[in-house]
């Protein structure tokens, strides 16, 4: 399944993806939930709009089983540095959580980064997502021992049920891939 870049006709939706299984009800579908320590929204389609218009060469891909088809995932990638990219907001539909398409989006992502010349990607994860960091280590991330604080004075990633959030951060080195010979 192909990944396409988000239109901002498409902003809507991957909001509304995002929250629905990061957050509230629905998102106990899947074993994505944010819902147990965050409440709130993840995002919104004003704020994605603005990240991508302020982050020129970040990119908001959509996962679908066809260009015009509905929705199933997304997946944020930005430069970070050189070489490096940053991944954020993986997200496939909460019931759909269990057609590997979690698995199908971040090799996607990978090579698209890899098509870029990136040499490894990196992501933060809220340190007691226990389930979801053994999710990424067994696709090849490993905590670099960074820690990062989590933003409770910014209420566009939530309102925190607990005083003790913070982020860990995740590498992955990506292989090189061999170059056609002529």
């Amino acid at each position: 399944m192909p990944l396409f870049p988000a239109s901002p006709a498409d902003l809507p939706a991957v909001a509304d993806l995002v929250n629905s299984a990061y957050r509230g009800e629905t998102s106990r579908q899947g074993w994505t939930t944010e819902a147990d320590y965050l409440d709130g929204q993840r995002t919104n389609p004003q704020t994605l709009a603005r990240d991508l218009a302020a982050q020129k060469d970040a990119v908001l891909l959509t996962l679908r089983d066809e260009a015009d088809g509905p929705l199933l995932g997304c997946v944020w990638l930005e430069p970070a540095e050189a070489g490096v990219w940053y991944l954020g907001m993986l997200t496939v539909r909460p019931n759909l959580q269990d057609r590997r398409l979690g698995r199908t989006m971040l090799d996607a992502a990978e090579a698209y980064v890899r098509e870029r010349g990136g040499q490894r990607v990196r992501m933060t994860v809220v340190h007691i997502r226990d389930t979801l960091i053994a999710w990424y280590e067994r696709r090849g991330y490993v905590a670099t021992g960074e820690r990062r604080p989590f933003p409770y004075e910014d209420r566009r990633f939530g309102e925190p049920r607990r005083d003790d959030l913070e982020f860990i951060v995740m590498e992955k080195a990506l292989p090189v891939t061999a170059s056609p010979t002529p």
